[in-house]
């Protein structure tokens, strides 16, 4: 098979639809070249290489172990990722997302699944799908469910009336609160943010006095 080459100003130009096309991958991606591409230049470097000072063979060997190494480097990169990602499922992860404006938000879930698609890795969180260049943060399970237990039980004390405004009928709400802050573990409790628990036992405690005074007049 004949290889043709444009030579312009004692350089080479690379013309070929594959190049071009090789070109603006490259361009829009990576800026790497793939093997073929490698090719490609090293046959026309010896086809046009000065028959007066020809390249010796040990630099074309050379040439193409460094571009093996390259190549295996790059390789064991994208397989270390896979494997990253891999242990990513059933993770609780903070992604950090960019919509169209420039603008960031957070997003934060498990993650579901792993896809592969065009060379790009995708993590599923919360049924959408996620280039792993957002992810931020790999939170740990047990810190990860003990924020969201303190975060509900903080909600539940915020939903009640305030002391003075407490009767009987909010006796069950009261007791729902306490009864979301005894089921967590130590670890967990350590979570909460102890101004609620002050306002739980106060409200507990006018309970108690509106109990005794309902009592006291029956």
């Amino acid at each position: 098979m004949a290889y043709t080459q444009v030579v312009s100003n004692g350089q080479l130009v690379d013309t070929s639809a594959s190049a071009t096309s090789t070109s603006s991958k490259t361009d829009s991606s990576s800026n790497t070249m793939d093997k073929d591409a490698f090719l490609q230049l090293l046959v026309a470097e010896m086809k046009y290489q000065d028959p007066l000072n020809p390249t010796a063979n040990t630099e074309y060997v050379a040439q193409m172990a460094t571009f093996s190494q390259l190549e295996a480097t790059t390789n064991l990169e994208s397989t270390v990722e896979n494997q990253m990602a891999n242990d990513l499922v059933g993770k609780e992860v903070i992604l950090e997302v960019t919509d169209n404006s420039g603008n960031s938000s957070y997003v934060h879930g498990k993650v579901d699944y792993v896809m592969y698609e065009e060379g790009e890795v995708y993590l599923s969180v919360n049924d959408k799908l996620y280039s792993i260049d957002d992810l931020d943060t790999v939170v740990d399970n047990d810190y990860y469910e003990a924020s969201n237990l303190a975060n509900e039980f903080a909600t539940l004390v915020s939903k009640l009336p305030s002391v003075s405004q407490l009767t009987l009928s909010d006796e069950s709400a009261v007791a729902a609160a306490r009864t979301a802050y005894d089921s967590m573990n130590d670890y967990q409790k350590g979570f909460v943010d102890q101004s609620y628990l002050t306002v739980l036992e106060k409200l507990e405690a006018k309970i108690a006095e509106l109990k005794k005074q309902a009592n006291a007049s029956s």
